[in-house]
C-alpha cells in the first residue's frame, strides 16, 4: 500500500495536467472546459497558449474565474464563480497556464 501510494504521489508531482484538475472538477470549471478540447469555453492548453507572453495573465485569470466574464472568446460569457476562493483561484489560474 505504501508503495502505491508513493508511486500514484510521484505521478501527481510529475504530472501538471493532473495537479489542479481535482481542484477545477470540484468547483465545476469542467463543465464547461477540458484540459484539450473546446467544449462551452476553450480548453485549458488554448488559454495557456494565448497568455503565454502575458505578465499579469495570472491575476487576470485569477480574478476572472471568480467574477466571470465574456468578449475574450466569443460571445458566450463565462459567469461568475463566488464558490471559488481567492486562494484558489490563484492556484486555477497558476496550473491552467502551465499546461502546455
Amino acid at each position: 500500500m505504501k508503495l502505491f501510494l508513493t508511486a500514484a504521489l510521484s505521478f501527481c508531482a510529475i504530472t501538471p495536467s493532473f495537479a489542479d484538475q481535482a481542484l477545477a472538477t470540484s468547483k465545476n470549471c469542467m463543465a464547461c472546459h477540458n484540459v484539450d478540447k473546446k467544449i462551452v469555453g476553450p480548453s485549458y492548453k488554448d488559454i495557456a497558449k494565448k497568455y503565454a507572453a502575458d505578465k499579469a495573465a495570472p491575476d487576470n485569470l485569477a480574478k476572472k474565474i471568480i467574477q466571470g466574464g465574456s468578449g475574450a472568446w466569443g460571445p458566450v460569457p463565462m459567469p461568475a464563480n463566488p464558490q471559488v476562493s481567492e486562494a484558489e483561484s490563484k492556484k486555477l489560474a497558476a496550473w491552467v497556464l502551465s499546461l502546455k
